[in-house]
């Protein structure tokens, strides 16, 4: 049994209106969400003792939210991940899009999904959100409408994407929750274990484009079987990942990765129809950011597993297509499934 209550969450600075904050709750999970930026804000669930802590990394109130952060919780687009030198050609027309990661462009833009307030409805498991995405915003051709919506039983969160195209434009929607399995505010991730059902990642060029599709067997990115990440980044001497991961294609969910951590016993087990997933482990964390509780977030306090397109597919034929038609319909799903093992 999952119950919905909403409440008001803040007010946007030049009268520019509220932001509501939706309260999704089962007998073991707890998940908060509000209508900026789609962004899960909180997400608690049970330890092996039955200790509620509260999993995902972000602030406390509206302002963090509105100030520069890295994407905390929050549904991103147009298209996510980077797009090369921020141009691309759709039917013999160049699109030029904000340059904002290096020499390329990253997560929609300068005002990206993650910075508009959706408009929001109630369901009797969760919330869907709604928005259109003007012809044109930031550079992206056609009006683009969009439903993300967010369903909690017992412990699985799921988010489904839906999305319709007036003109063909690149859509790439994820979420970009930060994850500390040992509660927010915890110093780092090393003794959490990781699994990813992956045969080939994409190497990365010093912008981390990708360069080519390449086989995980005898590298570092391996990572099918259990890894612990402390001791897997100092045994191949990385500083953490950023990478996509390829997925076997299917139109049904499929099981893709699983975070564990052994001293509380909780665990994620992530199931997508996308044919990616970007491991990231923090690397861009500084501890420059006060969040919640007046934490602050170091490297490596937080990862994020996001289901997604290849990054660069608009610019690669032969990654997975990348484009919305306007007589087709973009539809992916993602569950999140959260345990004690």
């Amino acid at each position: 049994m999952t119950t919905v209550t909403r409440e008001k969450f803040g007010d946007l600075p030049h009268g520019e209106g509220a932001v509501e904050k939706f309260l999704l709750k089962s007998d073991t999970v707890e998940v908060e969400i509000i209508s900026l930026g789609c962004i899960i804000t909180a997400l608690k669930s049970k330890s092996r003792e039955g200790e509620f802590s509260d999993i995902v990394l972000g602030f406390d109130h509206l302002e963090g939210y509105i100030k520069k952060h890295p994407y905390f919780g929050a549904v991103i687009g147009r298209v996510a991940n980077r797009i090369a030198q921020g141009k691309f050609v759709v039917e013999g027309k160049e699109y030029h899009l904000a340059i904002n990661n290096g020499p390329n462009s990253l997560h929609g833009g300068i005002k990206g999904f993650d910075k508009a307030v959706w408009a929001p409805e109630v369901l009797s498991d969760g919330v869907r959100f709604f928005r259109v995405s003007p012809d044109g915003e930031e550079g992206y051709p056609g009006e683009l409408k969009v439903w993300v919506t967010y369903t909690l039983n017992s412990g699985e969160l799921t988010i489904n994407y839906r999305a319709q195209s007036s003109k063909t434009t690149p859509v790439n929607l994820t979420n970009h929750a930060y994850f500390n399995l040992a509660g927010q505010g915890s110093p780092n991730i090393y003794d959490h274990k990781f699994t990813i059902e992956a045969d080939s990642y994409l190497p990365v060029d010093e912008t981390q484009i990708p360069t080519e599709v390449d086989s995980v067997q005898g590298t570092a990115f391996d990572l099918r079987e259990p890894v612990e990440l402390g001791s897997h980044l100092q045994k191949f001497q990385l500083s953490g990942f950023d990478h996509n991961f390829c997925l076997k294609q299917a139109k049904e969910s499929q099981f893709c990765a699983r975070a564990y951590h052994p001293p509380s016993g909780r665990t994620i087990e992530v199931y997508t129809t996308q044919p990616g997933i970007q491991f990231y482990t923090g690397n861009f964390l500084d501890g420059s950011l006060k969040g919640k509780g007046d934490c602050v977030y170091p490297k490596h306090s937080g990862f994020c597993l996001e289901t997604q397109n290849w990054p660069d597919a608009v610019n690669k034929p032969h990654f997975p297509n990348a484009l919305l038609y306007p007589e087709e319909e973009y539809r992916h799903r993602t569950c999140f499934k959260f345990f004690v093992s």
